[in-house]
């Protein structure tokens, strides 16, 4: 399928409902041929793939989805941002305990969280911790510099499905419960949970997307200063 690229890139939006037939191995071996090509520091690739196919490791993967899951539901009910990192912890861990009625409410009307298990192509997205310049390691903050390695390459892959007529969605949930993640996959110490990809044929057709304007987020010269443009 031929695509433009502009248009492409304002209509790749997260699909999480698709229709049930699995992705043949040759078309993921596909996306990750393409996506392999995204920029990593260094070229050092550090990402890992595993593609999740046994239907119990799929429901025990679930599981520690939907743990995490109920915790964000009930932390963005309280008006939070799920745990970011200037977050209120206090806060949060007040919100968290309604977790429960979330997980309740899930079991009634079962979505995209509690079927994840079934979705047609499940791969865990790695990084290999070895690989990473994190240049921000040592700063007395947040560290994020490491994702720049192993993020874009989820993007090409999700770029790499659209192609194929397909569509997904990465999700860090999983990454809440990282050391039972571990244990499930038998990933070493040195590796770290990126996300999950969940990938299929989407029910709906891509849209174009709506997002803030260029002016609310780009300044000239200093943070908060004259907007870029004001379109």
């Amino acid at each position: 399928m031929d695509l433009d690229l502009v248009a492409t890139l304002r209509s790749t939006g997260a699909a999480r409902q698709f229709h049930p037939e699995p992705i043949p191995d040759d078309v993921l071996e596909r996306l990750l041929d393409t996506a392999r090509f995204a920029p990593s520091g260094g070229n050092r690739q550090g990402w890992r793939v595993i593609v999740v196919k046994d239907p119990a490791t799929r429901v025990a993967l679930r599981e520690i989805y939907l743990s995490g899951w109920y915790e964000y539901l009930a932390l963005g009910s309280a008006g939070l941002v799920p745990w970011a990192p200037t977050g209120d912890r206090g806060a949060e861990a007040a919100a968290i305990v309604n977790a429960g009625q979330f997980a309740e409410a899930g079991a009634v009307a079962p979505g995209f969280a509690e079927t994840i298990d079934t979705a047609p192509a499940l791969l865990l997205v790695l990084a290999d911790l070895d690989a990473l310049a994190a240049v921000d390691r040592d700063l007395p903050r947040y560290t994020l510099v490491g994702g720049a390695s192993i993020y874009p390459f989820v993007w090409s892959l999700l770029l790499a499905a659209r192609a194929e007529g397909l569509g997904g969605v990465l999700t860090s949930v999983v990454v809440r419960r990282e050391g039972d993640v571990r244990a499930l996959f038998d990933i070493p110490d040195t590796v770290a949970v990126a996300g999950l990809v969940v990938l299929g044929r989407p029910v709906t057709a891509p849209r174009k997307l709506t997002r803030a304007p260029v002016a609310s987020f780009a300044w000239v010269d200093r943070y908060g200063g004259a907007p870029l443009g004001g379109s």
